[in-house]
């Protein structure tokens, strides 16, 4: 069994998904990389059965139709063999020496029968053509090298989350936990690093910087302009997200506060913009995305609307969207989002 499967899902990556594969690749035999076409129009599935022939004991390449980012997720997991799983977007790529450090540590725990499921590394914003980087850590939230539960762990700062480039799982937790991301649809690395979190039981934390998360391209989908052109696929995987899991369920007390936050900020995001695009079909479908979740759940959303900083994005008539939308403008320019 490889220690890891990476799977890339690509559309048109002709131009950037080489720079992803080859640091991949200096996993050699260790690491399975399955590249998922997904309806390229592009070079991008020339490049994939290149790879695949050059490399025919280490990379996959799988073709399929048009399906969107969550499918080539989905499809990279049913074809894993690997015993940790991985995304990497094919516009990103991994740090080589900190993957040689991941690796080494995943030949000792299979050696030693150490239980990991999920593993946490740090990750960078790569403004790559501006020449600047900034790096997310947990050291305040887990004690690099050891193995810790989700009781022992410390607490997470205003800008720090679980996201999908942080995280390693172990390839049964994923598939134990039934996440299945939508097709056609943005955003979904929500659900990915998400649904998965209560079957997770033990925790690594490995303090180097593995991912590099490319930040420049003007079609990003964390681009606030494109944010806001999507905003019913934002609404629809905040809503998934939401009905995953049963937070009541959720023995770990820290770990169910963790999701409660992740699901306050996804309705925040989603309030905001929503009231950024401001006509009147925005404004319905923010009163109904609220309505929504006191429906599905009267406790949570008792605990969004009035006990996270989510119920800030909900405060009533034209000076409450007001004092939002002016607290967000001066968030963007203290925190500076990417």
């Amino acid at each position: 069994m490889k220690l890891i499967t990476f799977a890339v899902p690509c559309y048109n990556s002709q131009d950037y998904m080489r720079r992803c594969i080859d640091t991949l690749l200096t996993g050699g035999e260790k690491v399975e990389i399955i590249i998922v076409n997904d309806g390229s129009k592009d070079r991008t599935g020339e490049i994939a059965d290149e790879y695949a022939a050059k490399y025919p004991t280490i990379v996959k390449a799988v073709h399929q139709e048009n399906q969107g980012h969550g499918q080539g997720v989905n499809v990279g997991l049913a074809h894993a063999t690997g015993e940790f799983y991985k995304v990497v977007d094919s516009d990103d790529w991994l740090d080589t020496e900190a993957l040689k450090e991941v690796l080494d540590r995943m030949e000792k725990w299979r050696i030693n029968q150490t239980p990991v499921d999920m593993l946490v590394c740090n990750y960078i914003y790569d403004h790559l053509y501006e020449g600047r980087q900034q790096q997310i850590h947990y050291r305040n939230v887990f004690e690099s090298g050891s193995l810790c539960n989700w009781h022992e762990i410390g607490r997470f700062l205003p800008t720090q989350y679980l996201i999908m480039h942080a995280l390693i799982f172990k390839t049964e937790v994923l598939r134990k936990s039934g996440v299945e991301l939508p097709k056609h649809t943005f955003y979904v690395d929500n659900i990915f690093a998400y649904q998965p979190l209560p079957f997770v039981e033990n925790i690594f934390y490995l303090d180097v910087d593995l991912y590099h998360y490319f930040i420049g391209r003007e079609d990003q989908s964390v681009n606030e302009k494109m944010l806001m052109k999507r905003i019913d696929q934002q609404i629809l995987v905040t809503k998934l997200v939401s009905a995953c899991t049963d937070l009541h369920q959720v023995r770990e007390k820290k770990l169910a506060t963790y999701m409660t936050r992740n699901i306050s900020v996804m309705m925040a995001i989603s309030s905001i913009h929503l009231l950024l695009i401001g006509d009147a079909d925005a404004m319905e479908k923010r009163r109904e995305l609220w309505e929504y979740m006191r429906q599905m759940d009267k406790g949570l959303y008792k605990t969004l609307r009035y006990k996270r900083l989510s119920g800030l994005t909900y405060l009533p008539g034209k000076l409450g969207d007001f004092a939002t939308l002016t607290g967000y403008r001066l968030a963007r320019k203290l925190v500076k989002f990417q």
